[in-house]
């Protein structure tokens, strides 16, 4: 339980830092932003999933390049619905999800990597 509080604080974190970093992404509050972090974790665990199977073929034809396409949508359409949390377009829903990906990761990889040291 306390392992997710623990990646839900790091998603948070990394979607703060996504909004520092790019123009088309805008975090109002910090409680906008653990909501939006919250409904990002649940909208990838369960629309994602039946998104990448619906989408097969085409993600083959693009060798899985598609799958920017759905994250991207996906982290747009978050943005649409919560307030506090605005997202200016399609790319900057891709280039955001991408970097949230990345940050997410690092934090990730940095944070759990430590507790699990001790």
């Amino acid at each position: 339980m306390i392992k997710l509080l623990v990646v839900w604080l790091i998603n948070t974190v990394a979607l703060i830092a996504v909004a520092y970093l790019l123009p088309g992404v805008s975090v109002a509050t910090f409680a906008a932003a653990l909501v939006a972090a919250l409904v990002l974790g649940l909208v990838n665990t369960v629309i994602r999933p039946v998104l990448i199977l619906l989408t097969l073929p085409a993600t083959i034809l693009t060798l899985g390049l598609f799958i920017f396409v759905i994250n991207g949508l996906l982290f747009w359409l978050v943005g649409s619905f919560i307030q506090g949390f605005v997202v200016a377009g399609f790319w900057w829903g891709v280039l955001g999800a991408i970097v949230y990906s990345l940050i997410s990761w690092l934090l990730s990889a940095l944070v759990l990597h430590n507790a699990r040291a001790r």
